[in-house]
């Protein structure tokens, strides 16, 4: 593995932690000041890490709420530039009523790998 890839499943697992957690300030920092993410089953799009964060704050608030885990599968570094693209798949901890499959694009600033974007798809 190289070291974009250990780095960027680090941050996964934050990122899955702070989930199952309920720790919005958490993902904020896993977050590229600009972000986008397409959700999974709306094709919604979130822009922004401010915009990000108040959607898993108010996530976090119904008791009922999924927590989404996602697993990478693959890690795939730029040889040209300081971006990775990571594939995986997702699934909600509680149940089997929600999984996917997910990719993410990476980028390595200022020392710290951040999502750039994100895209989702619901298949179950």
């Amino acid at each position: 593995m190289t070291n974009a890839d250990l780095a960027i499943r680090s941050r996964r697992a934050a990122f899955n932690r702070a989930i199952a957690h309920g720790d919005a300030a958490a993902i904020g920092p896993i977050l590229a000041r600009d972000c986008v993410m397409v959700t999974g089953t709306d094709s919604a799009v979130i822009a922004g890490r401010l915009a990000q964060v108040k959607v898993w704050r108010r996530e976090f608030e119904h008791i009922d709420r999924l927590v989404y885990v996602r697993t990478t599968e693959r890690v795939e570094p730029s040889p040209t530039e300081p971006l990775a693209m990571e594939y995986g798949r997702w699934r909600d901890a509680g149940s089997p009523r929600a999984f996917g499959t997910y990719c993410a694009k990476w980028r390595l600033s200022e020392g710290t790998w951040v999502i750039e974007a994100e895209i989702f798809i619901t298949l179950g």
